[in-house]
């Protein structure tokens, strides 16, 4: 959706907050990774001492991913973010990765995704919604484990069936003035934009910008939901492929 064939062929370091993330979506998380390289480590930190690190058990034999103990040796202080920040800066110069997904909400985080990035990596970063936004802007790409959730369905009051998220969630904002904008840094001298070329300059805008988040599955899909303010046209190419071309009706 956001050309993440650019990461294929990276070597990708996914390193986990245990205690900032949710055992029940590893799968969905691992597989997120998988769309911008090849997982070739899976840590999760945490002190695995504690009683509410005992969920993960199941999941780190299921999915081979490496526990890394860290104690906590003063009470109500984190240690697991320091274990993860020494060991993504071992693997950064070990040169054995080439890409990191950093799994946490925490904003202590930040300042990690920021120094990779300086030296050239790729960042993908994973977490709730209640990420503080510096952490979401240090990524070059940041997905809401809400997005994650399969959708399930429920019974409307005629008894026809439909899909909602689960838990329930507030609106979605509206995507407009950042399609509005992305699209005015994408435009050519046409009036046409190469839809991978905005979806580029969205990520550049909001690495968390997520078509899943608005209810689409991908961002073709979240511009037809718009026909009064987009055109789209489709050009097929001489090996069967279609690219998708966007012009904003003004």
């Amino acid at each position: 959706m956001f050309e993440p064939s650019k990461q294929i062929g990276s070597r990708l370091a996914v390193l986990i907050d245990g205690d900032n993330a949710q055992p029940s979506l590893i799968n969905k998380i691992l597989s997120e990774s998988s769309k911008y390289g090849t997982v070739t480590v899976k840590r999760n930190y945490g002190d695995w001492t504690t009683p509410n690190m005992g969920s993960w058990k199941d999941t780190l034999n299921t999915y081979a991913i490496q526990p890394i103990q860290q104690f906590r040796y003063t009470i109500g202080k984190n240690a697991t973010d320091s274990a993860m920040i020494i060991d993504a800066m071992d693997l950064l110069y070990s040169g054995t990765v080439d890409a990191f997904c950093l799994v946490s909400s925490d904003s202590d985080y930040t300042r990690l995704a920021t120094r990779i990035r300086e030296k050239g990596f790729f960042v993908m970063g994973i977490g709730q919604k209640k990420t503080p936004r510096p952490f979401v802007n240090a990524c070059d790409v940041f997905v809401y484990t809400e997005n994650l959730v399969p959708k399930k369905p429920t019974k409307t009051r005629t008894g026809q069936t439909k899909s909602t998220k689960a838990p329930k969630e507030p609106p979605a904002p509206d995507p407009m003035p950042l399609l509005k904008q992305a699209f005015e840094n994408a435009v050519g001298e046409d009036g046409w934009a190469f839809l991978g070329t905005l979806g580029h300059h969205l990520r550049q805008l909001d690495p968390g910008f997520d078509a899943r988040t608005y209810g689409q599955s991908q961002l073709s899909a979240l511009i037809r939901a718009y026909p009064k303010s987009f055109e789209v046209r489709e050009v097929g190419g001489s090996d069967g492929n279609s690219s998708i071309y966007v012009k904003l009706i003004t």
